[in-house]
């Protein structure tokens, strides 16, 4: 019993450190019957390139987030359900090694561990966490996801008009089939359910097919890019994976930036997944069976 109440007061404690971390603009996080599993960085393969991002796996979520101030404070938080969740085992990438992915209804992307020890880690506990919930809700898994973006770099043309990119002629990404593709090939917008319900950016082949089958209300044919900017007061209204390249500085980038010449390797980037319980010593998940159930 004080085992149990120890416990209990040092989750609630780590709980509110992970809050606390993200600041004002981070969700609460402390429920209950929420129990911190683990923690650790993992490189997210992003537009341009790999970076760094801090994750926390709870017994029915997980949460990640940018890492700023040598990793005493995180931003741009986001909290994932378990249940939405679908992790695939990948095989080693050109730029990463140890990776695997992570599918979500609104966003898929890659990551990677800096072990092979790792990333068995994170992916078996993630998956125990994820059956236990969808046990404990009695729901079944989900079957929608994003697509996977292709990183900016893949493609030094619009892989629709095959027209080179160029620093006046941006990347832009189509929300149904991850394409990179031009602005003029991306005009459109249409809403998809499970990504946004906001109008999103889809490029000119994704849109006639979401015409052709009846996906598309009478505005959204007739909806473009420029009109859904006039009829938003802010462009926070509009939902856009994290990843969007919005600023004058990254639209700057010059094309032979987007191609990486190596697997990264960013040692000083990595911290050990940290698997928690009450006196602080790494355990395997079971460990912490009596507490989840």
């Amino acid at each position: 019993m004080v085992d149990q109440l120890a416990f209990t007061q040092e989750n609630r404690e780590r709980i509110q450190a992970v809050e606390n971390s993200f600041g004002p603009s981070g969700n609460s996080l402390f429920r209950p019957d929420r129990v911190l599993i683990g923690e650790g960085r993992l490189m997210k393969l992003c537009r341009r390139r790999p970076q760094p991002k801090v994750f926390y796996l709870f017994n029915d979520i997980l949460v990640y987030g940018s890492i700023i101030l040598h990793g005493r404070w995180h931003k741009n938080q986001h909290v994932i359900s378990l249940e939405d969740i679908q992790l695939e085992d990948l095989e080693d990438g050109v730029i990463m090694e140890n990776q695997w992915l992570i599918r979500t209804p609104q966003k898929s992307f890659y990551v990677a561990a800096a072990s092979a020890e790792e990333k068995r880690a994170w992916m078996e506990h993630i998956e125990d966490c994820r059956f236990k919930q969808l046990q404990h809700a009695g729901c079944q898994p989900g079957c929608t996801f994003a697509t996977t973006w292709i990183p900016d770099w893949a493609s030094a043309i619009c892989m629709r008009c095959s027209k080179t990119f160029r620093v006046n002629k941006r990347r832009h990404h189509c929300r149904r089939c991850g394409f990179v593709v031009c602005n003029v090939c991306s005009k459109n917008r249409a809403v998809i359910c499970h990504i946004s319900t906001k109008p999103v950016r889809v490029c000119r082949l994704c849109h006639l097919s979401l015409q052709d089958h009846g996906e598309l209300t009478q505005d959204e044919v007739h909806l473009r890019g420029d009109s859904v900017w006039r009829n938003c007061s802010d462009e926070s209204d509009l939902v856009m994976p994290e990843y969007e390249a919005t600023s004058n500085d990254e639209a700057d980038v010059r094309v032979e930036h987007h191609t990486p010449s190596k697997r990264v390797e960013c040692h000083n980037s990595w911290s050990p997944y940290s698997y928690l319980k009450p006196d602080h010593r790494s355990l395997n998940l079971t460990g912490l069976s009596s507490h989840l159930t």
